[in-house]
């Protein structure tokens, strides 16, 4: 497994490596020992899959409003995802930053998300299915998230949101949120 550094603090691609023969393919999806060794204290406690149906569906912008738990592994093994992550770690020296990256079956990346930022992906594909592994265990009561559209961030999204809950499209803006 490769770790490659993003431009937010602790926010890491992780490539595998693949080890390929005539029956197709193996690779490590986590190792905590490689984890531990760039500092990163990752604990599984819970694994989540999101099953998409249709191409342009949109779940996000979500975090735990701690800002203090829910780290996380994503990863795309079916299809393909536009990953946006945002840092709202205040005493962090990438607060507000993003980044935004492409998760897919064909790629293999996982991206690790420190506790204190915010994500939301829109599927490229159809039928396609993300995995979270999660370092802490969800509780509703500290579930939060601000709209996509926020004026604050401005991403780019690749293809119009066709498919988005309710919960999400009545996410209020970031500013609304936190001021």
């Amino acid at each position: 497994m490769k770790f490659i550094k993003q431009n937010i603090k602790n926010l890491y691609v992780i490539k595998p490596i693949l080890f390929k023969d005539i029956r197709g393919s193996f690779r490590r999806s986590f190792c905590l020992s490689k984890f531990l060794k760039k500092k990163i204290k990752f604990k599984c406690v819970q694994i989540n899959t999101s099953e998409n149906k249709k191409k342009g569906t949109l779940r996000g912008f979500h975090f735990n409003k701690t800002l203090k738990a829910e780290p996380k592994i994503i990863s795309c093994p079916k299809g393909k995802v536009f990953l946006c992550v945002i840092d709202l770690r205040k005493k962090s020296i990438t607060y507000k930053k993003k980044k935004s990256l492409i998760l897919s079956s064909k790629n293999k990346y996982s991206v690790y998300i420190p506790p204190g930022c915010a994500n939301a992906f829109l599927t490229l594909e159809n039928n396609t299915i993300v995995n979270y592994l999660m370092g802490d265990y969800y509780n509703k009561k500290y579930d939060c998230g601000f709209n996509f559209k926020s004026e604050d961030f401005k991403v780019k999204w690749p293809l119009k949101p066709v498919v988005i809950s309710k919960k999400d499209l009545n996410l209020p803006d970031f500013n609304q949120r936190f001021n």
